[in-house]
């Protein structure tokens, strides 16, 4: 993708996307390339979840999804308003 600065300002936050997903970006001034956006090495973060591992182990280690049922009542269970005060036992028995 090659595009003049004039037009690369208003559009920057798509190059950049584009920039990040490998597509080579090229921003001209004066109709000749100035510069090249590229994607920075990615570095490893520390603390969160690492999902694409996670999916990774759940296949080697053959576990499969939940039945859509039981998947279904699970997602219902999630968004309970109710959720973390029965997961921390402050419910009012």
């Amino acid at each position: 993708m090659e595009l003049a600065i004039t037009k690369a300002k208003a559009r920057l936050s798509e190059l950049v996307a584009a920039a990040q997903d490998g597509e080579r970006v090229v921003i001209t001034k004066n109709g000749e390339p100035a510069v090249e956006l590229v994607r920075c090495k990615q570095r490893k973060r520390k603390g969160g979840f690492d999902f694409d591992k996670w999916e990774a182990t759940r296949r080697r280690m053959g576990i499969k999804d939940a039945p859509p049922e039981e998947a279904k009542a699970m997602r219902e269970a999630f968004h309970d308003a109710a959720l973390s005060r029965r997961v921390l036992g402050l419910d009012d028995d």
